[in-house]
């Protein structure tokens, strides 16, 4: 999910052909309605075959053969359950990749996203993948509503670039294009992202005496449920994942992308600043299945080419 700063520059950039793509892959696993989260639940995903890069990894995590992935495990399609009750998306996929280059399992581990670096911070994750953006308040561990130091940050290893979108019912609020046109009016978005901290910093420009009313959820189905029942205008969220609702959300007919996304930024694995062997690790099977074609395969599944790296990167972004 993109990160709860306002980031220091704006990169609007369309990426409406890849949600063609997404309409494809939600027509294989479609994902439910409400929230999804089991938070006594986790799952694993990696292999521990043959392994080229076993020992970059630090030996604690060899001898345990797992590495703990703290995850909001209900945003489609980054991660989500499928219809079974399996973990899958861009993120599980990657990270099984990932594994077999590692010689360990991932095991994802359902939480709220705005916890997620509490949970790395306290050692209850090794790492945290969950769409999370790469941003500089959070490599320094600043709060972004306050501007205060809050611990002592994270490094990022970066796969992938996403904006944010606003969507509305389809057919309905047909005035919202853009930001500036939610004053007034009422938006739903999930608590700790981008999207609620635009809303916020949106809000503070509306003249006239008005103003945007937010209605933040712990994750982003509950906000599209209120949407959907009609109890906001619009709703915000990353842009592969307000183009897979608009796609799959009662069979393409609950909503409607709006305007084009803003703010395009790195999604980061999330490490401890004190574990760069770790770290390190992750980029060096990051950058391997990127080179074997293991990343193209994923990213082709679930129809987000346009987001796609050629390389992995530490601290990306801005």
């Amino acid at each position: 999910m993109t990160a709860s700063t306002t980031r220091r520059t704006t990169a609007a950039r369309a990426r409406l052909a890849a949600v063609g793509s997404i309409a494809v892959a939600g027509a294989l696993i479609l994902t439910g309605c409400g929230d999804q989260t089991n938070d006594s639940g986790s799952e694993s995903t990696g292999s521990k075959s043959a392994a080229p890069l076993a020992d970059k990894l630090p030996q604690a995590i060899r001898d345990k053969g797992v590495i703990k992935v703290g995850s909001d495990i209900a945003y489609a399609p980054v991660e989500f359950k499928d219809d079974s009750g399996k973990t899958v998306g861009i993120d599980p996929d990657l990270a099984a990749a990932m594994g077999k280059q590692l010689g360990v399992t991932f095991e994802f581990e359902n939480g709220t996203f705005d916890s997620l670096i509490t949970g790395l911070r306290s050692k209850r994750y090794d790492i945290a993948m969950s769409a999370m953006t790469d941003t500089k308040d959070r490599q320094e561990g600043i709060d972004s509503d306050t501007g205060k130091k809050v611990g002592e940050g994270v490094d990022f290893v970066d796969y992938f670039t996403a904006g944010v979108s606003i969507y509305t019912q389809k057919g309905k609020n047909t005035d919202i294009k853009t930001w500036s046109d939610l004053c007034g009016k009422k938006i739903v978005v999930q608590r700790g992202t981008v999207s609620e901290d635009l809303a916020k910093a949106e809000a503070k420009k509306c003249t006239g005496g008005k103003t945007i009313t937010i209605e933040a959820f712990d994750n982003d189905q509950q906000a599209q449920t209120r949407l959907r029942a009609g109890g906001a205008a619009a709703g915000s969220s990353d842009f592969p994942v307000a183009a897979y609702a608009v796609k799959t959300s009662g069979g393409g007919n609950d909503f409607q992308l709006v305007g084009e996304q803003v703010e395009a930024a790195p999604y980061g694995i999330a490490v401890a600043k004190d574990n760069t062997q770790l770290r390190d690790a992750l980029k060096a099977a990051l950058d391997a299945v990127i080179a074997n074609g293991e990343y193209e395969k994923v990213i082709k599944k679930w129809g987000v080419e346009d987001g796609s790296v050629t390389e992995a990167t530490i601290n990306g972004g801005k």
